[in-house]
């Protein structure tokens, strides 16, 4: 809006004087240096807000790459600018350090941006990386073990496909190759069996150890690839890169609501109102 204010600030001054009852409306040069302070310590900062809140792509692993850059370069205070810009960058900032403070919050942007192929420990604390990658392990561990306990039951015995017994296949004579490959797997076997956490924790590594991809790659794409080299860290991605960064997906459904559920449909009932929701935001 003060955009516009000032590309039209000449026209608007020269309507607003040629009517004795206006005139005092018309915007003085400090009214002009207001705008144009406000201006410029906002303006960046709407490329980025309109950014986060899209909802066809990842959004919230942007969350803390964003704010890194907002610290050390859009919001710092230049020598350039005047005070009422500098005081407004400063109050933003200083805005934006205590409402990212919330540990919960922290650790769940921190898990974001570690399993987004594109950022990693990039913009995670070094005194927290550690942290973040053991609680990263302990979640797929977690989510692992809860799969595995929600698997469906074996069939039952009256099951007809169960009852089925193919024919034993007949004995073959044994070679000397597979005498040799008998006891070279049993010579494998002897070692000890790694446990769930510590292949965990290898894949981790590995997936870490990877090439950082590039900026402007979708994440989801990048794990439908590599999704067969870490199964595991996969799930983990699955689980944080579908939230939103912002509320401002759920205030568009909101709004489709309110276009559906009109003074004409009130009677409609919740489940036909669902369905006309997920269609008009689908379709």
């Amino acid at each position: 809006m003060m955009e516009r204010v000032l590309e039209q600030e000449s026209a608007i001054s020269q309507v607003l004087k040629a009517d004795r009852k206006t005139r005092q409306l018309a915007p003085s040069w400090q009214d002009v240096e207001v705008m144009e302070c406000v201006k410029k310590a906002l303006g960046p900062l709407r490329d980025f807000t309109d950014a986060l809140s899209g909802e066809d792509y990842v959004s919230v692993s942007y969350v803390k790459p964003v704010l890194h850059l907002l610290k050390v370069n859009i919001l710092e205070p230049s020598e350039e600018d005047i005070e009422l810009t500098n005081t407004m960058r400063t109050t933003i900032l200083s805005y934006l350090n205590d409402k990212y403070q919330d540990p919960t919050t922290d650790a769940l942007l921190d898990m974001a941006s570690l399993v987004d192929p594109r950022f990693k420990r990039q913009y995670i604390a070094t005194e927290k990386t550690e942290e973040i990658q053991a609680r990263a392990v302990s979640e797929i561990e977690c989510l692992l073990s809860t799969q595995q306990h929600s698997l469906p039951t074996s069939t039952s015995q009256n099951d007809p496909e169960t009852e089925y017994q193919p024919p034993p296949k007949k004995a073959k004579k044994k070679t000397l190759g597979s005498l040799f490959k008998t006891s070279g797997s049993a010579a494998d076997t002897t070692g000890p069996t790694p446990s769930l956490r510590e292949v965990i924790e290898a894949e981790m590594k590995a997936y870490l150890s990877t090439p950082n991809a590039d900026s402007e790659m979708d994440p989801l794409e990048w794990w439908k690839v590599h999704e067969v080299n870490f199964p595991r860290v996969s799930k983990l991605a699955q689980k944080y890169l579908c939230i939103p960064a912002t509320s401002s997906p759920s205030e568009r459904v909101f709004s489709t609501g309110g276009n559906i559920v009109t003074c004409q449909r009130a009677t409609l009932k919740p489940d036909k109102v669902d369905k006309l929701i997920f269609l008009s935001k689908n379709l």
